[in-house]
């Protein structure tokens, strides 16, 4: 489909367990065992934004800030060394931008002078890179009148104001700010030079100079250390309730490594686009994913009954009722002028023949004759030897467990009163498993049991006698009505069956 579609990407999947068939097929096709899809729910990724910004933990909290503000974000993750380590919300910023107390105002964390002078815009005159964390003060008071908490550490903002400049660094602060773009005289840089006082020139005013140190701290102090996280493949509807709950609405998805992927919202939660699927041989609710009527289907192709699939708005549905959906995806090929690769020619091929049971079920038509001559063509080969091969190399039931026998190529079918039964089936090569019919219906009870089935059959078929022996676990009146013929220790001869799709499940299906 990718070929004759490129606007999307299709991806191929399984509903269960490949059986011996499948895998022969594959290998002689040299093709990848498609990957197993458990169901189409909504999951953490198909809804998260995968383009956001993240901020390190050392980035001060003003140009954290900034960022949220530029891009309209709730929150921004922070990491450290690509790792979370938490999340910068609205709400932190807003606590910190309205904190009201009568004490001097003080960095939240050590910040560097550095960070400080970014912030700022300013320009560094004297000192080095120290590490200030104390008090911030803005010395508009007489030299003589200064508080006497002034002192190691802290940042003190003043004006061009020569005699407070001196009394400061006299004081031994951890940073002189001077603010309005004035200049301290030569002798004061000197001062600070020998002191070990760093001192810094601010474009801004000391009030806007003073707020502004405050939001140098680094981010990491006013971050949220607990952050919701959730994992890519996590189900929306597990994690829906904790992201509307926590305050800032959102959860940061990571990886294994705890890298920040993604981010989920409350806004992304609101009418999410449901996951797009195209069935494949088959149209029944109960033979398909979990899930699925969650799904948006966009295409069906089968060749079976038109089953109990809804959806809500017209999709394009092929049901054609040749004796392989694989005859049906050859005719698409050839309608856009396209040939298979070698390797999916194999597997069509390989699929109409195990479905027509080398061209002998009676639901064979002449489009899937065509359609494997075309196939033998296209791969220079002889496609009946092919199949002969194929089944006498996977029907040998010898060595195979009973409960992997009994589920072989397991359909299961919708009946009414809100019941479901089973229909099972695997092909023998002139051998029976007469010998072990009883432990067949053992394990066919446990999986009625298990699976809650009304009734589970299995079709025993013997592809070079053409019949059927089918196997009853459960009440079998209704399928003995259905053939008109007894069952014998539980199961029913049928000479001359070979499909189910078009010679079992429709009379069993009547009967029910």
């Amino acid at each position: 489909m990718s070929r004759v579609d490129t606007r999307n990407r299709y991806v191929p999947v399984r509903l269960g367990e490949l059986n011996t068939q499948t895998r022969w097929v594959l290998e002689r096709a040299r093709a990848q065992e498609p990957e197993f899809l458990p169901h189409v729910m909504l999951r953490v990724r198909d809804v998260m934004r995968t383009d956001f910004p993240q901020a390190d933990g050392s980035e001060p909290v003003r140009e954290v800030g900034r960022l949220m503000a530029r891009q309209d974000l709730d929150l921004v993750p922070i990491v450290s060394s690509g790792a979370l380590t938490g999340v910068m919300t609205e709400r932190a910023l807003a606590r910190r931008y309205i904190r009201e107390s009568r004490e001097p105002s003080e960095l939240d964390a050590p910040t560097n002078v550095s960070a400080i002078v970014k912030v700022l815009q300013g320009e560094v005159l004297a000192g080095s890179d120290n590490e200030v964390s104390g008090q911030i003060w803005c010395m508009a008071m007489d030299v003589g009148a200064l508080p006497t908490e002034i002192g190691p550490g802290d940042v003190v903002v003043v004006g061009n104001r020569d005699d407070a400049q001196r009394a400061a660094i006299d004081l031994g602060v951890g940073l002189l700010v001077v603010s309005n773009g004035a200049q301290p005289t030569p002798e004061t840089v000197a001062q600070a030079q020998e002191q070990g006082v760093p001192v810094v020139t601010s474009p801004l005013d000391s009030y806007v100079t003073a707020r502004m140190i405050t939001l140098s701290a680094p981010c990491r102090a006013l971050m949220d250390p607990n952050p919701l996280t959730v994992r890519p493949d996590d189900l929306l509807s597990d994690v829906a309730d904790e992201v509307k709950e926590v305050h800032y609405r959102a959860a940061v998805a990571v990886d294994a490594r705890r890298h920040p992927i993604g981010l989920v919202t409350r806004v992304d939660l609101v009418s999410p686009r449901p996951r797009r699927v195209l069935l494949v041989d088959h149209a029944e609710q109960a033979q398909s994913v979990l899930g699925v009527e969650q799904a948006e289907i966009v295409e069906i192709l089968d060749h079976h009954h038109i089953g109990s699939i809804e959806t809500t708005v017209p999709v394009r549905a092929t049901f054609d009722p040749v004796g392989s959906t694989s005859t049906l995806v050859i005719e698409r090929f050839r309608q856009n002028g396209m040939e298979p690769s070698g390797p999916s020619a194999r597997m069509l091929l390989g699929a109409i023949m195990s479905d027509t049971v080398i061209l002998n079920s009676p639901t064979t038509t002449e489009r899937d004759w065509a359609a494997v001559e075309y196939l033998g063509r296209v791969l220079a080969m002889d496609p009946m030897a092919f199949g002969r091969e194929m089944f006498e190399q996977t029907s040998d039931l010898e060595g195979v467990d009973a409960d992997s026998i009994v589920s072989r190529d397991l359909k299961e079918y919708e009946i009414p009163g809100g019941h479901t039964i089973g229909i099972a089936q695997v092909e023998t090569v002139g051998q029976g498993v007469d010998s072990r019919k009883a432990e067949l219906l053992a394990a066919m009870d446990r999986v009625r049991e298990r699976s809650g089935f009304a009734i589970y059959a299995l079709m025993v078929t013997d592809i070079m006698a053409k019949d059927t022996d089918l196997y009853v676990s459960g009440d079998p009146a209704p399928l003995e009505s259905a053939f008109g013929t007894d069952a014998v220790d539980s199961v029913i001869r049928l000479p001359g069956v070979m499909s189910r799709k078009k010679q079992v499940a429709p009379k069993v299906l009547a009967a029910l």
